[in-house]
Order: structure tokens, then sequence, then C-alpha cells
């Protein structure tokens, strides 16, 4: 009985230490930032602390490789470049391997697949996105494939020419997913299982609401729906995902009825339960608004809204544990820290902040 008791603990315990994660944030460096900063995180309390930086030119989307090895940034210039960090477990530090050219200009979201195998990044004003393959040491090819977008619509100062804002994979990675804001479409790619290559689906994309702005977009974690956040018009499309394929169930605004500010929606995550649907709207409302899903429907109810507690919330995160609820503030330089409700989807200010100029990006890493 004893020698059982020792293993469950035992057990316990390895389980516990292989849960302790170490929050990354990416920044502008246009302020006093220097780059990618690392923090300690208490899964508990929400506490961090600084453990290290890198440099690096406008880091302003992240990506962590499957085998939480290695890093990926976006730097988000003109010319745009990628750079690879090796990740030291042991004193939570990052160190460059490589860099390589994003393939057009000022990208601003970069995704890896499920193997580690390839990179995907977006170029918001080149319009376009690019394949990089990742060998095994971490280090990145230049990328082999490049996908420009040509289109336009409604609103010609915002939607001039093509402007990707984001790459998606599906679930099952055999599928990815870009919002295009200056197309106003959610342009769909078939991805070649050996290769990575990319190669339109059939529909090779779903028309949102002119002038929307499509920016964003996330799966539910257990269920077939998919959910898209509209930059312009501050909207949320709903819809049912089947292999490669969207139907539209319903579009919704991320705001209040009476609002009558500035609009500018940006991040949108599924909670890690899947019960509750996050966006976050900068404009002038710096908010985080919080929706029901309905588990059999995949639609969403409006449960609330929280205030960022600061300026211009971009990218927002939840821990591991799903118990709290990481908000970068670009404007205000801080990262605001909510508790999370799981019965009812609200937020509540933990008291605790993360201090760095410019953060726009949140992600998570293994200690």
């Amino acid at each position: 009985m004893k020698k059982i008791i020792l293993f469950a603990a035992f057990h316990t315990a390895l389980v516990t230490s292989a849960q302790e994660y170490n929050l990354l944030v990416g920044t502008y460096t246009s302020g006093g930032s220097e780059g990618i900063y690392v923090y300690q995180f208490n899964k508990t309390t929400g506490e961090t602390k600084a453990i290290s930086s890198v440099k690096s030119s406008n880091p302003s989307y992240l990506a962590v490789a499957p085998n939480q090895k290695f890093v990926y940034a976006v730097n988000s210039d003109d010319p745009g470049m990628v750079t690879a960090f090796q990740y030291n477990k042991e004193t939570g530090t990052l160190s460059k391997l490589n860099e390589v050219t994003s393939g057009g200009a000022n990208p601003c979201y970069i995704a890896i697949n499920k193997k580690g195998t390839n990179l995907v990044v977006g170029n918001y004003s080149a319009g376009n996105l690019a394949v990089i393959d990742v060998r095994e040491n971490g280090l990145m090819n230049q990328p082999k494939q490049i996908i420009q977008h040509n289109g336009n619509s409604v609103n010609r100062s915002r939607q001039e020419k093509a402007h990707v804002h984001s790459t998606v994979f599906s679930p099952d990675n055999n599928f990815l997913f870009v919002p295009d804001l200056g197309m106003d479409k959610l342009m769909i790619y078939k991805v070649a299982p050996r290769s990575g290559a990319l190669l339109a689906a059939e529909p090779p994309f779903v028309e949102v609401n002119a002038g929307a702005g499509p920016r964003h977009f996330d799966f539910h974690p257990t269920r077939n729906y998919a959910y898209l956040i509209e930059e312009m018009m501050g909207t949320v499309s709903v819809f049912k995902y089947d292999e490669g394929k969207l139907t539209l169930l319903q579009n919704t605004s991320c705001h209040p009825m009476s609002f009558q500010g500035s609009i500018g929606s940006a991040d949108i995550h599924v909670s890690p339960d899947g019960r509750f649907l996050y966006c976050s709207n900068r404009g002038d409302a710096n908010s985080i608004a919080i929706f029901s899903i309905d588990q059999e429907t995949g639609m969403i109810r409006l449960a609330g809204f929280q205030p960022t507690l600061g300026l211009h919330p971009r990218n927002f995160s939840f821990d591991p544990t799903g118990n709290f609820l990481l908000v970068a503030n670009r404007d205000s330089d801080e990262v605001v820290i909510f508790k999370v409700d799981k019965q009812t989807g609200l937020l509540e200010d933990s008291k605790q902040r993360v201090k760095v100029s410019k953060p726009v990006c949140i992600k998570w890493i293994k200690k």
C-alpha cells in the first residue's frame, strides 16, 4: 500500500512539474522594449517574475515549437524577417539560431504545424503568406512557397489591396485558414501532408460582409465550430466546420448596441474548456467581449464585457490552466492579468501586472 501511495505521489509531482509554464511576451520595439521577454508565472496566484529577455526587432507575433525547444518570431519590419530562437529549459533564456526573410513587408502572424516541420507567416502590408521549412535542429530554411493575394474591398483607405492578418491551421493540420482584411475574405488552403505546401481548397474562400475586415480565427477545442473576429465592423462570425468547409451560422457584434465610438476589434479565443468565446476590442472600447457557447449549435450569446484596464488590447491568452486570462495592452505598456470564473466566463482583476513596453503577443512555454 505504501508503495502505491508513494508512486501516486511521485506521479502527481511529475504531472505538476510538467504543467509548469513560463510566459513569453513579444513586443514592438519602437518604445523602450528590447524584444522578447520571458517571465516565470505562478499558476495559483497569477504573479510573474522576470527571467530573461532577448533582443529582436519588433517581434510582434510568436510561435512555440511543439517540442518546446524552439521559438519563432516575426519581425514586423519592411522588409520583414523571421527569427528562430533556441529555448533553454534550465535557464529560461532564448538564444538566436538564424533568421530568414518573411517573404514580404510587415509580417504580423506566424503559425507552426503539429510536427514542427513547417511555419506559415502572414505578411500584412505585402498581402501574402510564406511557407518555411524547419529543420530538426530548429533552424529555418528560406521560404519555399509564397502565395500572393490580390483584391480589395469597399473601404478604400484600409482595404485598397490584400492584407493578410493571420495564418491558422485546422486542428488536424490538414487545412490552413487565412483571414485577409483587405479582401474581406477568409481564404482556405489544403496542406500537403508531406511537404506542407499549400494548395487552394474547394471552395477556396468564404466571403464576409463588405467592410468587415476579417482578422483572427479560432476553433472550438472539442466540437466542429470555428469563430472569426472582424476588425473593422467589430463583429464575430460563427461557422460550422467540416473538413475544410465553413458554413455561416451567426454574425453578431462584439460591442454593446449603444456603442458609438471607434471600432477596432483584434483577437479571438475560445476558452480551453470550450464553454466561452472571448474577443478583444481596441478603438474607444478597450474591452473584452465575453460570449457563452451553445455546445449543441456552436452559436454564441453575450455574457458580458470586461474593461481591459488599459489601452489598445491586441493579443490575449489563457494560461495553460485556464484560470487566468492575460491581455496585452499595447499603448499602456502592460499585460493585465484577470482571473477567470469558469462557471460564468466573467473576468475579475487579479491585481497582477506585467510592466513591459508595447506588449503585443503572449505565448506559453514549458519550464
